[in-house]
């Protein structure tokens, strides 16, 4: 029978793109197997616009497959489908219920995964290495891991999205404000005053994000003065990616948009407040940076984040001043 890989990523967006490389790896090898992806509704668009990826599925957690019982149907039909072998780099453990639910024996997850003995491989979780070196790992690839993530749309609205982002003009620098978690958040009015310093730099500016960070964007926007272009909420993920391949850069907290710029191939400045790009989630193309504070003795507080910070006084945000952002930026 011939190879047919499922891979199940149900985490966030970010962490979605950052599979991609490993999804592109596994079609590069064996390009005629069908590969299917498990993702969650927020990151289902992402995965439909990998042109390695031949299915999608959607394991909707707060809804349809809440209850143990819905994780064990949904997890029934793959077999049906064809596929016999299971790759994870998600360690949790729905995760690891779905691999021991859908009866396919060749499985590949991290040994520090809930349930590892659901595994019949179980691969060193490497923390000290980025994301995409340690998915790859998964697959027992060691070449070179700096992949980037392909992500495309139609030509039709990949056409109307560069038509829209030229007449914005033809240097364009691209903030993003918005994240998950509270604490990774640039203070609103660091980011107003890095507006003025982008549009003082002769860069027309776009704000990018979700529907929830239209709001944010749009105090921003005004708080710096600046006319600027609020696309966030207008756009899905991968057409988000489109517009940023018309643009030069992007401002962003250690959020998902970070990544996306690495998909557009674009220059991205990654700020980092509560935590540190040692976790292994940092952008790593050839002119990216990452910006913040070392010298913290709370920092970093925690993997994700919190809502606010443990010690109420969010140093790693406020003592990063724009002045220092923009100076990295131009130098």
């Amino acid at each position: 029978m011939p190879t047919n890989t499922l891979v199940i990523q149900t985490a966030f967006p970010g962490d979605a793109i950052l599979t991609l490389p490993l999804l592109q790896k596994i079609k590069e090898l064996e390009p005629d197997q069908k590969l299917g992806v498990i993702a969650i509704p927020s990151t289902k668009s992402i995965f439909e616009a990998s042109p390695s990826v031949d299915e999608v599925f959607v394991l909707d957690k707060r809804g349809d497959h809440k209850k143990l019982r819905d994780v064990n149907k949904f997890a029934k039909q793959f077999v049906k489908h064809g596929y016999n072998k299971i790759i994870t780099p998600h360690r949790s453990l729905r995760t690891a219920l779905l691999v021991y639910f859908s009866g396919i024996k060749d499985s590949t997850g991290f040994s520090n995964s809930a349930l590892p003995f659901v595994f019949n491989k179980q691969i060193k979780y490497d923390k000290n290495s980025h994301e995409v070196k340690r998915d790859l790992s998964l697959i027992g690839y060691t070449g070179e891991w700096r992949i980037r993530p392909i992500i495309n749309i139609s030509e039709d609205k990949a056409s109307g999205i560069r038509e829209r982002v030229k007449s914005i003009g033809d240097k364009i620098a691209v903030i993003a404000p918005g994240s998950v978690w509270e604490t990774k958040k640039y203070p609103e009015s660091y980011f107003a005053k890095l507006i003025r310093e982008m549009s003082e730099g002769n860069y027309n500016i776009v704000t990018v994000g979700g529907v929830s960070d239209r709001e944010l964007c749009d105090r921003i926007i005004r708080e710096s003065g600046v006319s600027a272009n609020n696309l966030a909420g207008e756009y899905s993920i991968p057409e988000t990616v489109e517009v940023l391949k018309n643009c030069d850069l992007i401002i962003s907290n250690d959020s998902a948009p970070a990544h996306m710029g690495v998909a557009a191939g674009i220059k991205v400045y990654t700020i980092y407040c509560s935590t540190v790009p040692a976790f292994g989630f940092y952008p790593y193309g050839e002119k990216d940076k990452s910006i913040g504070l070392d010298d913290l003795r709370c920092k970093p507080c925690g993997i994700h984040g919190y809502k606010k910070c443990p010690e109420s006084h969010f140093n790693c945000g406020n003592n990063l001043t724009p002045q220092t952002v923009v100076s990295k930026i131009f130098s």
